[in-house]
């Protein structure tokens, strides 16, 4: 029997997160994935100025600022057209900008600061059952061994074995459009300084800077293919992105598709049983939230689970579920406009994007979206 304080399960970017902040605040954590080290694949790409305040306490910031790709501006544009822009360098904040960088570079540093905290991730090991009582959780292991935790934290996505033992309803939907994913060299009509949203009728496609001089593309498709190359990536920015001075397509690094889901779990909090991250909200990818809201669920359970093993009460749980849930609504929201907008038929596009232009240019509205998006408004 191994025993710990916590038991987080998932070592994504949200349970690596969570590990580094309660082993930082002296407590015992034990953290297992059920996949081999390196075999995560590498959807998230943005890390936003928020997210860099808060990991900032936990040693994480630096390493992500150096590695990642400093970009001050987010625009929405249809085709040429600029319909918004959304800078980000006037912001309140030390981190004025979005950061890009790879979800694999991401959990790397931050498993290598947990590593460094003296703390270490079981792999590949899975939950396979859980029980609690009043005084904690014992989970059975794959590897025939068990764990008594006095709080388990499923941080395991959004197929959850966590929220499903724990008989957690998934309330939402599921978009009708599959995404493609895709890391690419690119020539020509390619801007350096900004993440762009491109609208389309036929779908919306994301363009955005990576470190080593990649680009990170995001779009929906009817049917994505299992591994997208180098034709259809170039079909799609040629329908979709620059027409001045065409984006070309010069390899394909890396690609990968998946569906997208609009939910929210009906609670983060079942007695001893905490959700964060994937298995407790996920939703469209437009305006590169995910991650981020995972890893602040992340910095706000550890400081609160912290302060309950401390000797608070456990009342705090729940103040934590309670005030995690609506911001989860909010963001899920603002993916769902933002996807909405972009995917509008021919025939409204052109109304769609007057109206954008004209709120565009009101600053009050540039730096609303600037604070939404940065997550500087969920202070």
């Amino acid at each position: 029997m191994i025993n710990t304080d916590v038991l987080v399960v998932g070592a994504g970017p949200v349970g690596l997160a969570t590990a580094v902040v309660l082993t930082r605040l002296g407590h015992d954590v034990v953290i297992v994935d059920g996949q081999a080290e390196g075999a995560n694949t590498s959807r998230a790409a943005v890390v936003h100025p928020r997210t860099l305040e808060l990991l900032e306490p936990y040693g994480v910031t630096p390493a992500l600022v150096e590695r990642g790709a400093h970009t001050p501006r987010f625009t929405i544009r249809d085709r040429d057209r600029v319909l918004v822009t959304v800078p980000f360098d006037g912001l309140p904040t030390r981190y004025p900008y979005t950061l890009m960088i790879s979800q694999a570079d991401t959990e790397a540093y931050l498993l290598a600061r947990l590593e460094e905290l003296g703390g270490k991730v079981l792999r590949p090991v899975r939950v396979t059952s859980f029980e609690q009582d009043d005084g904690g959780v014992t989970a059975a292991l794959d590897d025939g061994r068990s764990v008594r935790a006095a709080y388990l934290v499923g941080a395991d996505g959004m197929h959850s074995l966590v929220r499903e033992r724990s008989g957690i309803a998934f309330d939402g939907g599921t978009y009708a459009e599959s995404f493609t994913l895709a890391d690419v060299r690119l020539s020509g009509g390619v801007p350096h300084d900004e993440v762009v949203l491109y609208f389309s009728p036929a779908g919306l496609v994301v363009l955005a800077p990576l470190p080593d001089g990649l680009h990170r593309i995001v779009a929906t498709v009817d049917e994505a293919p299992h591994e997208p190359g180098a034709e259809f990536v170039q079909r799609l920015l040629a329908t979709r992105g620059p027409e001045a001075v065409p984006a070309v397509v010069e390899e394909v690094v890396w690609g990968s598709r998946f569906r997208v889901h609009h939910r929210i779990a009906r609670t983060y909090r079942k007695g001893r049983v905490l959700l964060a991250g994937d298995a407790a909200h996920v939703h469209s990818p437009a305006g590169g939230q995910g991650m981020n809201l995972g890893i602040e669920d992340a910095v706000m359970l550890g400081e609160t689970l912290s302060r309950v093993l401390g000797g608070g009460s456990p009342d705090l749980l729940d103040g934590y579920a309670e005030a995690r849930r609506p911001v989860a609504g909010k963001v899920v929201g603002l993916a769902s406009r933002l996807t909405m907008l972009a995917t509008m038929s021919a025939a409204r596009r052109p109304v769609r994007n007057l109206v954008l232009r004209l709120a565009g240019r009101l600053p009050a509205v540039r730096r609303r979206l600037a604070l939404q998006l940065s997550g500087l408004d969920r202070r």
